[in-house]
């Protein structure tokens, strides 16, 4: 029996589970059948916890989407396993490994977690892209959607903005974007409008896991583009099918952090 957690942020969820204290290791296909909603525990990442490899940091977070490939990045999987760690150290601060570097997390006001992702990548060849090109206003349309931004968050984000985000179709052109031949290790898809209190109004295609209640990484994309753009400030809340997300794009060390609530559903086993 492998002991799990199930967590939400903003509805975004997933299943923790660690390694550090089972001594077992999932198949590529154990970890499908944990992801999936109608024969295992159902989330839209896995993430599985384990000893840190960089000294700089107190855990190491491993990443995986329901297909059962890897994730570089999860922000609000990051303020999930922020929960449960800071909880266990007894402590308001803490580092946590990705592949995608070394993040640090804190606790904020009202019982928020914050995570910090770290500069957004905004090359072309860092996204990445099949070919060169001006990721501020990408030379591409599907569907009539046109110019979209990209940043890459730990993960690629290709950004839309829009008159009105609650009306794209984003069942149907959420899965053309990702597996454009532009992006070639796919891309998760944002849909946003600006909102007149200032903040955005967003909605995500995540990569491998679909139409998602939010998406962490993608609020700090939403944000960067948007700003790049002259549409936002450095600072914004991003309002999400599942709830609001604080994003702050740091001029000081070009930092972004994101602060939101995170939720514990359920503690379970699941038979091996």
């Amino acid at each position: 029996m492998i002991p799990f957690v199930k967590m939400h942020g903003l509805g975004n969820d997933f299943v923790v589970i660690d390694e550090r204290v089972g001594g077992f290791r999932l198949s590529q296909d154990e970890r499908r059948r944990i992801a999936d909603r109608r024969l295992g525990v159902g989330c839209d990442q896995l993430l599985i916890l384990d000893e840190p490899s960089n000294g700089a940091a107190d855990l190491f977070m491993r990443i995986y989407n329901p297909d059962g490939g890897e994730a570089g990045a999860c922000g609000n999987g990051t303020r999930c396993v922020a929960a449960l760690l800071l909880d266990e150290l007894a402590t308001d601060a803490a580092a946590i490994e990705t592949t995608a570097g070394v993040l640090p997390v804190a606790r904020a006001d009202d019982g928020w977690f914050s995570a910090d992702l770290g500069a957004p990548r905004l090359d072309w060849a860092e996204i990445p892209l099949a070919r060169e090109m001006d990721t501020l206003r990408l030379d591409l349309e599907i569907d009539g959607y046109a110019g979209p931004s990209a940043v890459n968050m730990g993960n690629p984000h290709c950004v839309f903005f829009v008159e009105d985000a609650d009306a794209v179709p984003l069942e149907s052109v959420g899965p053309k974007v990702e597996h454009d031949p532009l992006f070639p290790d796919r891309t998760n898809v944002e849909f946003v409008s600006v909102r007149p209190d200032g903040g955005l109004r967003m909605r995500v295609w995540e990569r491998a896991a679909g139409i998602t209640q939010a998406c962490g990484s993608g609020a700090c994309a939403a944000l960067v583009a948007a700003h790049r753009r002259g549409l936002a400030g450095r600072k914004a809340d991003i309002h999400l099918d599942g709830g609001v997300l604080s994003i702050k794009w740091r001029e000081s060390d070009d930092h972004v952090v994101m602060t939101g609530p995170v939720a514990t559903a359920f503690h379970g086993a699941w038979r091996a």
